[in-house]
């Protein structure tokens, strides 16, 4: 497999998460299910930040069609991650959306994943191409630089 590589000029957001008592699994760290679960929080916060919602950007839907997840090292219950989103250009119909979670006391990378995202006509559930008033708010947004 590919080692996935963050992309950051195509950073947009940064937020902080805190791994909580219900995020370690039975290996004593930050479970799979709880990883994507932040991931998805911080998603969510980059798209709010453009103004827009998951389930709403210029009347469009969005839904996960493919998520790819890299472990880099263990994190444990309270540690602090700083969450980045990056938004590069539009693949065809789908936005990829690369993030990394980063343990805030020593500057390691926990994790780095790519979302793609597509939107969805919503009367026919169909992929339609992405709402260009999303990619005009990453390129205004990346002229004033990351939050």
């Amino acid at each position: 497999m590919q080692r996935l590589v963050f992309p950051e000029a195509d950073c947009i957001h940064r937020q902080t998460l805190t791994v909580r008592l219900g995020d370690i699994n039975y290996g004593r760290h930050l479970g799979h299910d709880a990883l994507v679960t932040l991931l998805h929080e911080a998603r969510a916060g980059a798209i709010a930040a453009l103004g827009f919602s998951e389930a709403d950007v210029a009347g469009s839907p969005s839904v996960v069609a493919e998520l790819t997840v890299q472990y880099r090292a263990e994190a444990h219950w309270q540690d602090v991650l700083i969450a980045e989103t990056a938004l590069p250009a539009p693949v065809g119909k789908g936005m990829p959306v690369h993030q990394r979670l980063v343990r805030e006391a020593d500057g390691c990378t926990v994790a780095v994943a790519c979302v793609t995202l597509l939107w969805l006509d919503p009367v026919t559930h169909r992929p339609i191409a992405v709402p260009p008033v999303l990619t005009q708010a990453v390129q205004r947004i990346r002229a004033q630089g990351s939050d």
